[in-house]
């Protein structure tokens, strides 16, 4: 049986495809990170699945580390650094992937959403000010800066919504990541004593509008989100 079905070419359609692009989707939930001599990569500790070719992975440096700040400090390696010339596989509990490529810009991602990122992209951490800190979307993001790819993780296929033609409102438990330099503020739906006894997420939003873009899931759940305290 087995035989008969890789003759008949069954495997085809999950074989991964021959790709020089950076980082691209094997199905919803794998990302497939070509990498060579010369382009390493940070990725999720745990994260790796699969590769193939000849890779090998360490931790972060301390100065990598000190950049992470806090962030760094909740996780023993939040992230790890692999080398060589292969494809890497990774993936996260399932979650669906996205592959993002940023053009000298910067995108503040919830840290529990990064997946993997060039390691030319500058990365550091940045404490949630303002409305953002406000709604509950946690004290620390991890902002990423530069020309390269970046992958983050979503529960669920995720939507990615320009804010350059109208503002745009969310529900900041579904919030994955958003382009840095975006004017953010909180709005109020309804007076909360609508509310109460029925722990709605509608009664409080982000309003996100400028040049940019925010990544949304379409799942509320905040269980595996990381909350760093100070």
């Amino acid at each position: 049986m087995q035989a008969q079905f890789l003759r008949g070419g069954g495997l085809g359609t999950h074989r991964p495809t021959d790709s020089t692009t950076r980082m691209t989707n094997h199905g919803k939930a794998i990302c497939r990170v070509a990498v060579t001599a010369t382009s390493d990569v940070y990725a999720k500790a745990g994260a790796m699945v699969a590769y193939d070719g000849f890779l090998q992975y360490e931790a972060v440096s301390q100065n990598f580390r000190r950049a992470l700040g806090e962030w760094a400090s909740g996780e023993r390696n939040p992230l790890l650094r692999w080398s060589g010339d292969g494809a890497l596989y990774l993936a996260d509990r399932g979650a669906d992937v996205l592959n993002l490529h940023l053009d000298d810009e910067s995108l503040s991602v919830n840290g529990s959403h990064l997946l993997a990122l060039d390691a030319t992209l500058r990365c550091t951490v940045d404490k949630v000010k303002g409305a953002a800190m406000m709604a509950g979307t946690g004290l620390y993001n991890v902002k990423v800066s530069g020309t390269g790819w970046v992958s983050v993780t979503s529960r669920g296929v995720p939507v990615v919504l320009d804010c350059a033609e109208a503002e745009t409102y969310v529900d900041p438990d579904a919030l994955v990541a958003w382009t840095t330099g975006l004017d953010v503020r909180s709005r109020r739906s309804m007076k909360l004593g609508a509310l109460v006894g029925r722990g709605s997420g509608e009664a409080v939003q982000l309003g996100f509008q400028g040049v940019g873009f925010v990544v949304v899931q379409p799942s509320e759940d905040t269980a595996d989100r990381l909350k760093i305290r100070g």
